[in-house]
């Protein structure tokens, strides 16, 4: 039986006909043709068009690009995931204690034994956990360790001007607090992405928090949320409440920042506005029903506490050397207080203890808050101490013990200087060869006209300050207005001297440039509206004292680490030359007669030694300084009271019962007597002065502007615009051979005021007063 041609053979192998294989080939052939034909076409089309166009790249081109650069990202990305290791713990995971000693190598303080207390989670209660979550991390129970989400939003949000924010998870914080560092570099940042994913893998998320809850930073010198429950709430960890805790995971933002307790009002602001942030998000993730978050109230933290060991003077030594640290870029604050450093000061501490021996003896023990509340209280001094040739500060004053008074009143920058500022104005005419008003040279025995109040003529704003008690002290020279602290004679000569150029020179001899108050826009810069610190305008002096020279003031002679810690190296003191050794030497020339039986500072005479200084007094009897030096030591003392609540300043009339406080009471009298004890035993240096002769020679008046009236005791106009005197004073004689005497006053000019037969002077204009 024949078989259906259509039935299906199954077992039969399909005939290809003879030549089919040829056939094939050709047509792939002709394939490949076309395919090349056409890639010869595209290129040809391309080619023709303008060059602006070919730039474009083609779909093709971008599709192969994309292709490759995500092969090659993921090649990275696991060649990363491989090499990089999970390191050991860092030093700031195991902070240690860091020790000051003093230059002598005796210890100073210790820091950091009680800035941290590791905990286990279940002695942290969960609704701390909670907030802590709320606050930085809502997909922590979620995420893998990192979020590429949060990165990506974070990074918008800085992009399109929310403020620069932060993506990183719990997990990449606590890897960074743990293993790594703080510093904000690209390899850091990679470092904590890949071991961020490797601990989440190895690490519960309750290990994981732990973890970052004892390392993480919180102000206050509080590293862990035990020590932090202790510095904000004085509790244990475990006693925290819901707005206890939703306040210190808002802190670790910016710890600093917003403690409400030391806050400006807009920091404040913002604290509580985090606080509440916190509690939306923990009722958003389900830890806090709504009724209990709006009964929840802000919870106000305890005052600061001061480190434990930082008692009397010690806690502001530590201070000031922290804060030398930080401002060099030496150490970062973070590096510094997770401890293991080793710190030597410049400190020396019979010095210390006899400055603060001096502020008791010549100023705490004359006064009686009880009696005199009102006036008695609340009276703070600053003060510094600096070795003229080396900068080194030896001894400074920040306040009466720091475990009462944490704020370092010694590095403070909001109380003027006063007349203190008058030995930098003559500095800068001297060096800068500056003219009177009329074309006469100025030098130390130029003569002005010391009427009070008289007009400043060519400032930049008008100003007729008048003397203190208003004494007219008519022709006076240059020295004899500093020896009195004449304020009409020094208002004007600061203008001759060119209030540019007087900015300049105070901040080559160390004023820092940026404090406010010394505005050349501002007539009345010229009575010391600055406001350095004390170390700041110790190191001014000690300048005039080292002839010009200047040596920034420093406080850090070595600096170990217990740790393999790479020690970075401590700035280099070269001095630099902010005066001719002819105009310091003048200079100081006249600051001796100012130490004398005539002279604003005469107290400063019982140190029995040859020394130099200014006495200074602000408007409203604010604040009162002396600033003076010998030749081995420069120091500053300043005087001031302010409220504890607002930190206005108040007057310091009535202190002690006395109606004024100039800086030649309180002030030089402290200065006495920290220098008597600061210099007992050593030998007595003289100074070897070289003033320039043309400096201190006398000038003769020529023609009218600012000469001294003729008659001492008429005051002329103040009506802005310079009054002619009608006969200039006699001119003295030249003497090229022989300097005048520091002690004496050129005859020609009277050697002291006659206050008494002066009549009554007009009302003082309501412009800035400071007085000597």
């Amino acid at each position: 039986m024949s078989q259906d041609p259509a039935d299906p053979q199954p077992d039969a192998v399909p005939h290809r006909p003879q030549g089919a294989p040829e056939a094939e080939d050709r047509a792939h052939g002709n394939r490949r043709d076309r395919r090349r034909a056409a890639r010869a076409g595209r290129r040809r089309a391309r080619l023709a068009l303008p060059r602006r166009r070919r730039a474009i790249p083609t779909w093709r081109m971008l599709a192969g690009a994309v292709t490759a650069l995500l092969l090659l990202g993921i090649a990275a990305f696991v060649t990363l995931y491989l090499t990089v290791p999970v390191p050991d713990a860092n030093a700031h995971a195991v902070a240690q204690t860091n020790i000051y000693y003093y230059a002598d190598g005796t210890e100073l303080a210790r820091t950091g034994a009680v800035n941290r207390s590791d905990v286990t989670l279940d002695q942290i209660p969960p609704e701390t956990q909670h907030a802590v979550v709320s606050a930085e991390d809502r997909t922590f129970y979620r995420n893998k360790g990192v979020d590429l989400k949060g990165m990506a939003r974070a990074g918008w949000n800085t992009l399109t001007g929310k403020g620069t924010q932060g993506g990183s998870t719990i997990t990449q914080q606590y890897v960074k607090n743990y293993y790594l560092t703080q510093d904000q570099t690209v390899s850091r940042k990679v470092k904590e992405l890949f071991i961020s994913l490797k601990v989440d893998q190895q690490q519960s998320k309750d290990q994981i928090l732990t973890g970052y809850l004892n390392t993480s930073y919180f102000g206050r010198n509080a590293y862990g949320i035990q020590s932090a429950a202790d510095a904000y709430f004085g509790t244990d960890v475990s006693e925290l409440t819901t707005a206890q805790s939703a306040y210190l995971a808002a802190l670790l933002q910016a710890p600093s920042a917003y403690d409400v307790k030391n806050a400006t009002p807009a920091n404040r602001a913002k604290a509580v506005a985090r606080w509440n942030y916190v509690l939306d998000g923990m009722v958003a993730l389900g830890f806090l029903d709504p009724a209990t978050r709006a009964a929840t109230v802000f919870p106000e933290p305890v005052d600061p506490k001061p480190a434990t060991g930082l008692k009397g003077q010690s806690g502001y030594l530590v201070d000031i050397a922290d804060t030398y640290l930080a401002d060099t870029a030496t150490i970062d604050a973070a590096t510094l207080k997770a401890g293991g450093w080793r710190i030597t000061t410049t400190f020396e501490k019979a010095k210390q203890d006899a400055f603060a021996a001096a502020v008791q003896q010549e100023l705490t023990d004359a006064l009686d808050p009880r009696a005199r509340p009102g006036t008695d209280s609340d009276v703070r001094v600053a003060g510094a101490s600096v070795e003229p040739a080396t900068g080194r500060i030896v001894a400074v004053y920040g306040g009466p013990d720091y475990a009462k008074q944490p704020y370092n009143d010694a590095l403070r920058q909001d109380n003027q200087i006063g007349s203190t500022f008058k030995p930098l104005e003559l500095a800068a005419g001297l060096q800068n060869s500056a003219t009177t008003q009329d074309g006469r040279p100025l030098t130390t025995e130029t003569v002005y006209d010391g009427t009070s109040g008289r007009d400043v003529v060519g400032g930049p704003t008008p100003y007729a300050p008048p003397n203190e008690d208003d004494i007219d002290y008519g022709p006076t020279t240059l020295r004899t207005a500093m020896v009195k602290s004449v304020n009409s004679v020094y208002a004007q000569e600061g203008v001759d001297a060119d209030l540019q150029e007087v900015r300049d020179t105070a901040v080559r001899l160390g004023i820092p440039a940026d404090v406010p108050g010394m505005d050349p826009e501002n007539t009345s810069m010229t009575l010391g509206t600055v406001t350095p610190s004390a170390i700041d305008l110790a190191g001014v002096y000690a300048a005039l004292a080292n002839h010009g020279q200047v040596q920034t003031p420093w406080s850090v002679l070595k600096l170990e680490h217990t740790g393999h810690f790479d020690v970075p190296r401590l700035p280099d003191h070269e001095a630099s030359a902010a005066l001719d050794r002819g105009t310091a030497d003048a200079v100081t020339g006249v600051l001796r007669d100012v130490v004398s039986a005539r002279g604003t500072g005469a107290a400063a005479l019982d140190l029995g030694r040859p020394a130099a200084g200014k006495t200074g007094t602000t408007d409203a009897n604010l604040s009162a300084w002396f600033a003076g030096f010998t030749p081995e030591l420069a120091t500053t003392v300043s005087l001031f009271r302010e409220n504890p609540k607002t930190h206005a300043k108040e007057s310091l009339a009535g202190t002690a019962g006395l109606s004024r406080i100039n800086g030649g009471a309180f002030p030089t009298e402290i200065w006495t007597a920290y220098m008597t004890d600061a210099l007992d035993g050593t030998r007595t240096q003289r100074f070897d002065l070289q003033p320039t002769r043309g400096n201190t020679q006398p000038t003769q008046a020529h023609s009218p502007g600012t000469a001294p009236a003729a008659t001492p005791t008429t005051q002329p106009a103040r009506s802005g615009t310079p009054t002619p005197t009608p006969t200039p004073p006699p001119a003295p004689s030249p003497t090229p051979t022989t300097q005048p005497t520091r002690t004496a006053t050129p005859a020609p000019t009277p050697s002291a005021p006659a206050p008494a037969t002066s009549p009554a002077p007009a009302a003082a204009p309501p412009s800035p007063r400071p007085k000597p």
